[in-house]
């Protein structure tokens, strides 16, 4: 009873993971099951449920699944592990200490003092932070693995190259925030232009195809979490970039 085999489901519950997530895993070779049942179920023993924990610990500690593969695979020393782990916790300590500046900044505009340039907003956020996990497991569940492999990619970018897209999807924001400012409909050229700035920004972090793009569209507008940060740039601004968005979907990406 002890070793007695549990369903991908099963695991999935227990560990509080997707089945989705425990899929990729397999498709990585970091997890593979401990066998497969004729309709293509995994299933999985309790050596496999000590390897995932191991895997999700060392998933908080921020490492990327390229780096727990190693460490598991005996190739780099849980020292080494550890002193990468010392080491993202360091960049780590200045990203939350440029996200409490960013806050401070915040709240003194709300307060009616100095507003904040538009690529200070998001000054701080950067995947590490249980908020940028989330999201990203959360887009995995909507889009598929594709995204938490461009997720899990960006936690090797320095600290210039998270400036320089921040910089990016500022720029595309609000030059898009202008347009909608001036009336302009979102199947106008200049607006599909700016549209397409937004989106080679996104390819820095996933590749979406013309359905993703648009569902992104929609969880701008849909999204309390999303609609809020956009409609405190200018009201209406969710339901502008949802449907420029889908505009641009259909016009470009569409076959």
């Amino acid at each position: 009873m002890a070793d007695e085999a549990l369903s991908i489901a099963q695991v999935a519950k227990l560990a509080k993971v997707t089945s989705r997530t425990l899929r990729h895993y397999d498709d990585v070779g970091l997890l593979p099951p401990a066998y497969t049942d004729d309709s293509g179920r995994r299933f999985y023993r309790r050596e496999h449920l000590v390897r995932l924990q191991q895997v999700l610990l060392l998933r908080e500690l921020g490492l990327g699944l390229d780096r727990i593969a190693e460490i598991l695979s005996g190739s780099v020393t849980r020292a080494e592990g550890l002193r990468l782990h010392r080491k993202w916790l360091l960049a780590e300590r200045d990203r939350l200490d440029r996200l409490a500046t960013t806050v401070a900044r915040t709240i003194t505009e709300l307060e009616g003092g100095i507003k904040m340039r538009t690529e200070e907003m998001f000054d701080g956020f950067a995947p590490g932070s249980e908020k940028a996990d989330a999201l990203a497991k959360e887009a995995a569940e909507r889009w598929g693995e594709g995204v938490t492999e461009s997720y899990d990619g960006t936690k090797k970018w320095s600290r210039q190259k998270w400036d320089a897209v921040n910089r990016q999807g500022a720029e595309a924001t609000e030059r898009l925030a202008e347009l909608a400012k001036a009336g302009v409909p979102v199947g106008d050229e200049r607006v599909l232009d700016a549209v397409a700035a937004h989106y080679e920004w996104i390819k820095n972090h996933w590749t979406p195809d013309a359905e993703s793009y648009t569902g992104l569209g929609r969880v701008y507008a849909e999204d309390e979490r999303f609609r809020r940060q956009y409609e405190a740039v200018q009201p209406g601004f969710a339901d502008y970039l949802r449907d420029a968005l889908a505009a641009f979907a259909a016009a470009r990406l569409t076959k």
